[in-house]
């Protein structure tokens, strides 16, 4: 049945405060895929802060032109469409599309809007590759820490030649 002016306002009103509210939107095809396997998707999404919605392409197409994107290249919204928003990390949907799709071939990404600018599968696939926030922040952690790890190495190195000195020449002595 199909939907009425007011149910498709409703969607778009909901599609373009979603659109302004996340920081990256990823489209993804999950023709073939059950729907089983969907809730799965969006469950470990929603716990990432990530929202999987499913809507029809003319409705993201409007929503992404009233959200201040430019026009959404036709490849992209290629086939049953949903799109990920990310509220919480930029690529956290791209990763999460992009692992279940190594071991669901039904679920493809087909691109992403981040930043004012839409991205390209390639473009889309690079960024779901990238390390995570978390991964980011560890390296940065380990990064500060190793001079100083490697600095308190040398000094104690230092101190511990000098007691070895100092208990030589009181062996010596007694």
């Amino acid at each position: 049945m199909p939907l009425t002016k007011a149910q498709k306002k409703t969607i778009l009103d909901k599609l373009v405060k979603e659109m302004k509210d996340s920081k990256s939107i990823i489209f993804a095809d999950y023709q073939g895929m059950s729907s089983k396997e969907v809730r799965e998707m969006r469950a470990k999404m929603r716990v990432m802060g990530t929202k999987f919605t499913v809507a029809k392409k003319t409705l993201f197409k409007l929503a992404a032109k009233e959200s201040g994107y430019e026009d959404i290249p036709n490849q992209v919204l290629e086939g049953p469409v949903g799109a990920a928003f990310c509220m919480e990390d930029e690529i956290s949907g791209a990763k999460l599309i992009f692992e279940v799709g190594k071991k669901n071939k039904n679920l493809k990404l087909r691109g992403a809007l981040l930043n004012g600018k839409v991205l390209s599968v390639a473009e889309t696939k690079q960024l779901a590759t990238l390390p995570g926030k978390e991964e980011l922040l560890a390296k940065l952690v380990y990064m500060l820490k190793s001079p100083i790890q490697g600095f308190h190495g040398v000094l104690q190195g230092t101190l511990a030649g000098f007691v070895r000195t100092l208990d030589g020449i009181a062996k010596k002595q007694a």
